[in-house]
């Protein structure tokens, strides 16, 4: 692809369901490097338009592209990672048994597995619980896991879906602290959130509602463009002026 060019880019992306259209002509374009948010409230179609452009649900109308090549991946889909926002992790496997099945589907080179798991355990502070079971590890620690599997072939580009929901400030400091690392090493996420302080830690936020992407620029921008002093009263602006 060409390295100037938007490392994601969706066109029209339209994702219909019966009765309800969940994503109504979003248009995005994200440029490497960026840490870029989708913020909007619970039904506000984040979680749809991310399973599209990842290639877990087929658009109904548009299209979208990660890394030049149109959705659904095939020659670049092990750039990619995705950490859903319902952990999908296998409970009855050990943390390092999960990380190299994951590893595995990448096909990571088998004397390479055990090293990178080590690599990433050791990031999300997991090494010394790499042999329990997931399903003894407390919300926050399976929240972990999850990130470490989605990390665990190195993918330039990541989704994140709601990564922080359900786990302690602590936690959300670390995460948000090596999302910021993830960026400086030249990685590109997307990710999804309806916590306003921590959209302000984006470079780019895309507020959506009702399907639709009612706003989009820097957190500063967007406060500049409404006149609030917060990203939550932004919304709201920008909201309100959609129904009027």
């Amino acid at each position: 692809m060409d390295d100037d060019g938007p490392v994601i880019e969706t066109k029209g992306l339209r994702k219909e369901f019966p009765g309800l259209v969940a994503v109504d002509s979003l248009d995005l374009r994200v440029a490497r490097g960026t840490l870029y948010g989708l913020i909007g409230p619970n039904g506000s179609g984040k979680t749809t338009a991310i399973k599209v452009i990842v290639g877990l649900m087929r658009a109904s109308a548009g299209e979208a592209r990660v890394l030049g090549e149109r959705v659904p991946l095939r020659t670049n889909r092990h750039r990619l990672g995705y950490m859903p926002q319902d952990i999908a992790i296998y409970p009855d496997l050990t943390v390092r048994e999960n990380l190299e099945f994951f590893a595995g589907l990448y096909s990571i080179p088998k004397p390479r597995i055990g090293s990178r798991t080590e690599e990433v355990l050791k990031v999300v502070d997991l090494l010394d619980r790499k042999d329990g079971l997931v399903s003894q590890l407390s919300g926050g620690m399976r929240h972990r896991v999850s990130l470490a599997c989605a990390l665990v072939h190195d993918p330039e580009v990541l989704f994140l879906d709601e990564p922080t929901v359900g786990i302690d400030p602590e936690l959300r400091v670390g995460f948000w602290r090596f999302f910021q690392d993830l960026k400086s090493k030249g990685k590109t996420i997307v990710l999804t959130t309806h916590y306003m302080d921590e959209a302000v830690r984006c470079d780019v936020v895309g507020m959506m509602r009702g399907g639709r992407l009612i706003a989009e620029g820097t957190p500063s921008s967007l406060m500049t463009q409404t006149g609030r002093g917060n990203l939550e009263d932004a919304f709201l602006e920008f909201a309100g002026r959609v129904v009027a």
